[in-house]
């Protein structure tokens, strides 16, 4: 497996940009996107039907463009993370982790022993379809694979210093919709409850070591969470610049006439 492009960017100190890919699955776009100067490839199978087969060829975009591929998996066992991983991802994002835990069990799943128990093929992706031996695979397969556990219940911020301080367990991701409907405060982002939560997990992380990151819609809102310690940010996604699109354009076609 290539060095991660998120994972040199975080330990240096500087942060990374993800653009959400999740409707327009044709490779040519991910290339695209890798070729404008972001840094990770948000998937996500989370709230979206298609399987295992389409990220392979995205994995093969970002490759060919230096870019990460992070996949949200589907929270459905063991094979959902090593199917992504071996497919290509270089990052794995798992929505809705509760508690430490839980956090261990997606160690265990994604990391090799010692670290964890994820089970040695050697054919996929990752390992260059065979062509990377067998323990440099093993070693760039705990090195170069990044563990995003998504902090967006009360009850995980309740214990965020605990799954923080998993080993195995490299950034804590805020998911600020789910966050503000676990505390009872739906969409309400300025919140002092929701707030508070943010601090803690910034807290958190900064206390075990390990980055954070946030979604953001803005250079604006992207900036606030940069200087509040975030080290992952979002920069726009397909489904929202195609909505865009479309409604700037039949606004503006809106003006065109039959003329008499």
């Amino acid at each position: 497996m290539r060095a991660s492009r998120v994972l040199q960017k975080l330990r240096s100190g500087d942060f990374v940009k993800a653009a959400g890919i999740s409707r327009v699955t044709d490779p040519w776009l991910t290339e695209m996107v890798g070729r404008l100067g972001y840094d990770v490839i948000w998937f996500d199978m989370e709230h979206r039907a298609f399987g295992f087969d389409k990220i392979d060829p995205i994995s093969l975009a970002c490759r060919a463009t230096g870019i990460d591929l992070m996949v949200r998996v589907l929270k459905s066992g063991y094979h959902s993370p090593m199917r992504a991983l071996e497919f290509g991802a270089n990052g794995i994002m798992v929505p809705h982790c509760r508690s430490a835990a839980e956090a261990q069990q997606w160690v265990e799943w994604v990391r090799f022993p010692p670290l964890g128990k994820r089970g040695f093929d050697g054919a996929g992706a990752d390992a260059d379809y065979g062509f990377m031996p067998p323990l440099e695979h093993i070693k760039s397969g705990n090195e170069e694979v990044f563990l995003a556990l998504q902090i967006e219940d009360k009850e995980a911020v309740e214990c965020v210093e605990e799954i923080a301080a998993v080993p195995g367990v490299d950034l804590l991701f805020v998911g600020p919709a789910d966050l503000t409907l676990s505390y009872g405060v739906p969409f309400e982002f300025n919140h002092p409850v929701f707030q508070k939560a943010i601090d803690r997990v910034a807290n958190a992380a900064a206390k075990t070591g390990k980055w954070w990151g946030t979604t953001t819609a803005s250079p604006a809102d992207a900036q606030k969470a940069i200087d509040r310690g975030a080290r992952m940010i979002t920069a726009g996604g397909d489904h929202t610049f195609l909505m865009q699109g479309f409604k700037k354009a039949i606004a503006e076609f809106s003006e065109v006439r039959v003329r008499k």
